[in-house]
């Protein structure tokens, strides 16, 4: 079996995670906020890697799972602990 000569580029890769992903991941966030509802809101943060939170009044999850369906609408696995 012939050696691989692949190095990690630590920097290129946390560039990925925080700066190329971020559009993507703040677009689906938009996106599911959207198919949520007008009381819905979209918290876009950098952490090590691009992050984004859809958040919707607790009554509204508990009641109708407004966040769990638009998020399974938006094509994300939705399960249960």
């Amino acid at each position: 079996m012939a050696k691989s000569s692949f190095r990690l580029n630590r920097k290129g890769g946390a560039e990925v995670l925080k700066e190329l992903a971020a559009p993507a991941i703040n677009a689906l966030a938009n996106q599911i906020a959207a198919q949520a509802g007008e009381d819905a809101e979209v918290d876009e943060y950098t952490t090590d890697r691009a992050a984004a939170a859809v958040k919707v009044p607790a009554h509204q999850q508990a009641k109708d799972g407004v966040l769990t369906r638009a998020a399974a609408a938006a094509g994300l696995e939705v399960r249960a602990k």
